[in-house]
């Protein structure tokens, strides 16, 4: 008894779940960035952080093209006088497409620009995998987290971090 009461008050969720990426229904999205660097990177900066806005358009039942631009400030020790910091625009295209109703996997490219001279001057190559999770929280609105693997690469070494974006999208 106990789990067809579970599963009749599940329908409503399952019906707005699928609403947004069923029904073909674009979605604008906001959201807030963490970064946790790895590799070599990882002994300069300590953690970014950062704010994104994306744009998911459906192509498919399960498939939808991304668009992503942010600003993402990276932060590191003390270096003498010198406290480490750079700040990036990642400016990235993609896909997204739900394994689940509610998981996702998706890939994007494209570039991170430096937004000051120095040792982060330079246009990187940006490219990302990422798996995530979408939550609705009503009809319009839902919640969502992705964790990815980002690398930004270019001619004098690479940039990369474990990434966490949590948003929302309507």
């Amino acid at each position: 008894m106990t789990a067809f009461i579970v599963a009749v008050l599940m329908i409503p969720n399952s019906i707005a779940q699928s609403r947004g990426k069923i029904t073909g229904q674009p979605r604008l999205g906001l959201g807030l960035d963490f970064a946790f660097p790895t590799g070599d990177f990882g002994d300069r900066a300590n953690y970014g952080f950062g704010g994104s806005v994306n744009y998911l358009h459906p192509v498919g039942k399960f498939l939808n093209i991304i668009g992503n631009v942010g600003y993402l400030r990276l932060e590191g020790d003390d270096v003498g006088p010198f406290k480490y910091t750079e700040g990036y625009v990642p400016i990235k295209a993609g896909a997204r497409y739900y394994i689940t109703q509610n998981i996702y996997g998706e890939g994007q490219a494209g570039i991170a620009i430096p937004t000051a001279n120095g040792s982060g001057s330079g246009t990187a190559f940006a490219y990302m995998p990422g798996l995530g999770v979408d939550f609705p929280v009503s009809e319009d609105l839902n919640i969502e987290l992705t964790l990815r693997y980002e690398n930004w690469a270019r001619s004098n070494g690479t940039r990369s971090f474990v990434g966490l974006r949590a948003g929302i999208s309507f």
